[in-house]
C-alpha cells in the first residue's frame, strides 16, 4: 500500500513515542502542525507527531466538490452519513502509518492514534478493529462512523481515551460526540470526556488538557517501563 504524504514534527532527538494525528474534512496535514509547540511538552519526552494528508475525493454533501477527505459524507444524518468503504480504506492507510512507526522502532503501545472530526472517526475505527494495543486514542470533535461495527475487536478496551467536543459545534453537534463516548464506555472503554464553549475547533483550554493527557499516557515510557 502506498503511504499518504505526511507532515512530521519531532519535539526532540530519538523520539520515544509517536502521535499520528488525522485532520478534518477539507484541511490537510499542516492543520494541526502549529499545535505541537503550543503543547509545550517536556524535553525529556521527545515525541514524533505525524500529520498525514487525506486523499482528494468528491464529497457528496458539498455538491460533489473534490477536497481532502478521509471518506465521503453522504448526508447530514447521524446514521448512514459516512461512506463505509471510504472509512475502511482510510483506516487501512492509518494502519499502514502505524506499521511504519513500528518499523522505525516505536512500539505499538507507545503510539497514540488521534484525529479531529473526520480524522477522529478514522482514529476511533482503527482502535476498534486493531489487534495491536496502542498507547492511547485521542478523538476530537468527532463520532463513531460505523456504530454497527463497534464490537469488532476487544484488543484495546484498556487503552486511555481522550474525547473532546465544542458545546456550540454547528457542524457536528456535541450530542453526537457525547453519544459516541457513551457507546465506547458501554463497550468497556475508559473515556476521559471534555467539552468546551467553542464551535468546531480546538481551544487553548483543550490544548492544556491534551498536554496533561499526553504526559500521563507517556509517563511509563519516561520511567523506562515500556520497551
Amino acid at each position: 500500500m502506498r503511504l499518504p504524504e505526511t507532515v512530521e514534527v519531532t519535539t526532540g532527538e530519538n523520539p520515544v513515542g509517536s502521535v499520528i494525528w488525522l485532520h478534518g474534512l477539507g484541511a490537510d496535514g499542516h492543520d494541526f502542525e502549529p499545535i505541537v509547540p503550543e503543547l509545550r511538552l517536556p524535553r525529556d519526552l521527545p515525541l514524533r507527531f505525524v500529520f498525514p494528508h487525506a486523499p482528494v475525493r468528491p464529497v457528496t454533501i458539498n455538491g460533489g466538490m473534490a477536497m481532502r477527505a478521509w471518506y465521503d459524507i453522504l448526508s447530514l444524518d447521524t446514521e448512514g452519513r459516512a461512506d463505509a468503504q471510504g472509512v475502511r480504506d482510510s483506516t487501512a492507510l492509518l494502519e499502514a502509518l502505524i506499521s511504519r512507526e513500528i518499523e522505525r522502532g516505536i512500539d505499538a503501545n507507545n503510539i497514540v492514534v488521534a484525529g479531529f472530526s473526520q480524522g477522529g472517526a478514522i482514529a476511533i475505527n482503527a482502535v476498534l478493529h486493531s489487534t495491536l494495543r496502542f498507547g492511547g486514542l485521542m478523538a476530537l470533535s468527532t463520532y463513531i462512523a460505523l456504530p454497527g461495527e463497534l464490537g469488532a475487536s476487544a484488543g484495546n478496551r484498556d487503552v486511555p481515551v481522550f474525547m473532546a467536543h465544542g458545546s456550540f459545534d454547528p457542524m457536528l453537534p456535541m450530542q453526537w460526540g457525547r453519544a459516541s463516548a457513551d457507546k465506547l464506555i458501554e463497550a468497556g472503554f475508559s473515556v476521559e470526556w471534555h467539552d468546551y464553549p467553542m464551535a468546531h475547533a480546538v481551544c487553548a483550554e483543550e490544548i492544556d488538557d491534551i498536554r496533561a493527557w499526553l504526559q500521563s499516557v507517556f509517563a511509563p515510557v519516561k520511567l523506562g517501563s515500556r520497551t
